[in-house]
Formats: structure tokens, sequence, C-alpha cells
């Protein structure tokens, strides 16, 4: 039966709700143009926290959630955002992060070569310290090399830091790098249970002289770091907490190494910002947890060759077109290394480029970062 619609007026209509909001939509966002501009010094479960106002009577740590339309962005320590809401740092209190301003440089590394997804480790950083033992856990010029890739590529400064070397002599180690224009740092200090540096000395006080090597590591290392934003990288139980811990004056775990398997034990859940102490203004130090291996899917082969400048001048020689690999003819390298112009570590060398560089696939680089444990 028909309805009979001739007696209806407006009342007699009702109108269904929009499911997505009786505003119309737009792309358009607020500018923001009152937010103030903070330093990200570390982030924990979805929480950002910030100091404002460096240096100044003003200055203020507080916590953010990200704004929506961050949701897939990455933040990380060392980043500059800019933040709006309640910015006053009272406890209890929620301030909300609306954008990251731009950077100056970034740390990426993926899971393994062939992980296409890139991982931002900090932002804004100046120097890269890596940090590996001379013994305990033995160190990979592997990972040094990856490293050292990542430095590059991001045009950061790297600066190599060597540990425990009053358990083994460095020499060897350090032959690989002797023709690169790299700030090498040594430290004999060897204790690991040790809630700092300087408590390690103080414990081998008996020992004037390696006391006083481990005492000049930290201070020749502050000198390094004053003025700059850095961040420490390397495998768990070489003592890069124990380093930060003396540069900083914070408490840090420490940990040692796993006596089956060799590895260190995760002692730093989170990268964290911490100022140097007595530093110049603008002095931090990010402490980064232990990672096992840089996967470098995200850089070509053309920029992994820039982080061996020691064999680069070599590939003048080459035919248009070369891969510089094991399987490469006439490559450039291979008479620039029997040449002794890349020194005598220039064998070991190229075969660490040769292993990044690897086939099309980067089939070595998958095989060592799952021979390294490599965590995402």
């Amino acid at each position: 039966m028909a309805r009979d619609y001739s007696n209806w007026d407006e009342s007699d209509v009702r109108v269904r709700a929009n499911k997505k909001g009786s505003r119309p939509r737009t792309k358009d966002r607020p500018a923001h143009d009152d937010a103030v501009i903070g330093r990200i010094i570390t982030v924990d479960r979805g929480r950002y926290t910030a100091i404002l106002d460096e240096d100044q009577s003003t200055e203020r740590v507080l916590v953010a959630a990200r704004a929506r339309e961050l949701r897939r962005s990455p933040v990380v320590a060392g980043d500059f955002v800019a933040l709006v809401g309640d910015v006053s740092g009272a406890p209890d209190t929620l301030a909300r992060l609306v954008r990251v301003e731009t950077r100056r440089t970034l740390l990426r590394r993926s899971a393994d070569d062939t992980d296409p997804i890139e991982r931002v480790v900090v932002a804004n950083a100046d120097q890269l310290v890596i940090v590996v033992a001379a013994a305990n856990p033995e160190p990979r010029t592997g990972f040094i090399d990856r490293a050292l890739v990542a430095a590059y590529d991001s045009g950061i400064a790297p600066i190599l830091l060597i540990t425990k070397a009053d358990i083994k002599d460095p020499a060897e180690l350090l032959a690989n790098y002797e023709n690169l224009e790299m700030t090498v740092v040594i430290s004999r200090t060897a204790s690991e249970g040790a809630a700092d540096a300087a408590s390690a000395i103080d414990a081998r006080s008996d020992d004037g002289d390696s006391a006083l090597l481990a005492g000049g590591a930290v201070e020749q290392l502050r000198h390094h770091l004053d003025g700059k934003v850095s961040v420490l990288v390397g495998h768990s139980g070489v003592g890069k907490s124990t380093m930060v811990n003396a540069l900083t004056g914070s408490q840090r775990a420490t940990g040692g190494v796993n006596a089956v398997t060799g590895r260190g034990r995760h002692t730093s859940s989170s990268a964290l910002a911490l100022r140097l102490a007595d530093g110049q203004p603008g002095s931090w130090i990010i402490d980064t947890p232990g990672i096992r291996s840089f996967g470098l899917a995200h850089v070509d082969a053309d920029r992994i060759l820039q982080a061996f400048p020691d064999l680069q001048p070599g590939t003048d020689a080459c035919e248009r077109g070369c891969k510089h690999d094991a399987a490469a003819v006439n490559c450039g390298l291979d008479p620039w290394v029997a040449g002794g112009r890349a020194g005598d570590a220039g064998p070991a060398r190229l075969a660490s480029l040769r292993r990044l560089l690897g086939t099309s696939d980067r089939t070595e680089g998958r095989a060592e970062a799952k021979e390294l444990g490599t965590t995402a």
C-alpha cells in the first residue's frame, strides 16, 4: 500500500547522522604558529620526553603524545619538534607533538641487507662513536665497516672507541683503519661490573699506569664530544653504558658478557640523550640499545664505496659499469691493493668492501646479519 506524503512537512523528516562526522573533513591542518620547539631526549611506548628552553632559566622537561597526523612519521632521540597544549612540564601533564622540524642529519639502518624498511636510529647527530672491545666480546671489523658506511652516508663524523685494551692489544684491529682519517680513542678499563669508568679506575688503583690510561681515555673522549651531539653504538657488553656513565654522571645499567655465547647482555632498552658533564651548551650523548649489525639495504653501492676512502681511488682504473665485486673483470681495485696502495690491510679491507657490496640480492650481507643475530 502506497504511503500518502501529501500532508508531510519538515518536522516529519528524520536525518540520519553521518558516520564520518557532521563536519566536512579537510586536508588543511593548523599551522601551530604558537608551538614551542623542544629536543626529544627519549621515546618510550608512545610517549616522547622533550627538553625545552635548553640552558635557560625556564628550562624544563615535559612528556608529549604524537598528533594523529604524525602517526606514521618516526620521531627519535635528537629530533627537534613543535609542541602545543600544556607545555609547562608540570607533573601529570601531557603536551601534543604536532611537527618534526627539519633534520640536519639522520642515522638510519635496516634490519638486514634484504629488508627494505629503514629504521631511524637518531636525528641531528654530529658524531657517531663506534664502540668495540679489544676482546670479550671479540671485535668484528664487519660491524665497524657497516657503522662507518652508515656514518658517512648520513654525513656524520665517525669516532672509533676501543675498550678493554688491557685484555688484548688492539694493534691488529687498528691496522685495518690506519689509512683512514678517523679519530681513535683507546680505553684500557677492563672492569665490567663497575658502576662507571671512574670506579673501575679506582678498583685498579694498584696499577697506576692502567688507571692513568683509563682516566685519560675518558678525558680524551670528552674533549672530542664537547660542544657536539654524539651517538654511541656498539654490541652489548663492550662497555658503552659504562663510558656513558663516566662522561655524563648518570647511572645507566651496565652488564657483562654471556660466558656461553660470548655476546653481551642488553642493558639499555631505549635510546636516551644525556648531557655531557661540565660540557659546553649543546653537548649531548645519545646512548643506544646494544645492536649487533647495521643493515645497509637503504645504501646503494656507490655510497658504500665512499666509506672506503683508502680503496676508492683505485676505481679510477675500472671499466665503465664495474661493480667492484669478486666477479668483476679488470676491476681497478685489485691492482690498487696488490701494489700496496691501500697499505698492509688493503686485502682485508677489499674483502670487507666486497662482502658489503655482495651480489645484487646481498646474500652475503644477509648471511652475516644472521650469524651476528641481527636485531631490528
